[in-house]
């Protein structure tokens, strides 16, 4: 019996990670412009499709220069764009109810880092997500020094299809040049509904009441 039920469990398991898997990511845009000169930048990117979607863009890496301004660098603005979709690659996944948007770089002195992220349903052009924030250094009433920033954002509707849109604004004021704006990583790691764990969870309760009545 006990063997049985473990079986059970098990092809609950692979079922909740089979509905969780099989993400396509398309990366649309990972560039940005430092100024000046004008200089573009291209920026690598890490995805991960399975078991669920996930996006790093690796700004810091970025060729011929990371993206950064000041720090006795020419630049004194810069930007960074990033826009990539989500789509299934199964006919009924699980559907995302929001993200875990990472943000990493530095600020020091009189240096701004601004962002705007919009996420799009593509089945009907809906605006799931749309928010914008900012970073500052000493100069501008922020903090000096490294950040990491989590932000635990959700949908305002479940959706299986998105096209995600991000743009990063860098600025120092030209008349301190050794002020810094440095962004090193931008992150999001997708999260599923909650009742997608529902079957999994069945399982184990079951196999825990056997036991007992066995017992």
């Amino acid at each position: 019996m006990i063997n049985r039920v473990l079986t059970s469990v098990a092809v609950a398991t692979v079922l909740v990670s089979g509905a969780l898997a099989n993400w396509n990511i398309t990366v649309i845009n990972s560039s940005g412009v430092l100024n000046p000169p004008s200089t573009v930048v291209s920026v690598p990117t890490l995805t991960i499709t399975n078991p669920l979607p996930q996006i790093t863009f690796l700004t810091g890496a970025g060729t011929p220069n990371p993206i950064i301004v000041g720090n006795g660098t020419p630049f004194t603005n810069g930007t960074f764009s990033g826009a990539y979709s989500i789509s299934p690659a199964v006919s009924s996944p699980t559907p995302l109810t929001g993200f875990n948007f990472v943000i990493a770089g530095f600020v020091d002195g009189s240096a701004l880092i601004t962002w705007q992220k919009k996420v799009v349903r593509n089945s009907d052009n809906a605006i799931l997500y749309n928010k914008s924030g900012t970073i500052a250094g000493s100069g501008f009433g922020g903090t000096n020094g490294a950040f990491s920033i989590v932000l635990n954002e959700t949908l305002s509707a479940p959706a299986t299809d998105v096209t995600v849109y991000e743009n990063f604004l860098l600025f120092v004021l030209p008349t301190n040049p050794t002020s810094t704006a440095a962004l090193s990583l931008v992150e999001q790691d997708w999260v599923p509904e909650p009742a997608s764990m529902l079957a999994l969870s069945s399982g184990l309760v079951g196999l825990v009441a056997l036991r007992r009545r066995k017992r």
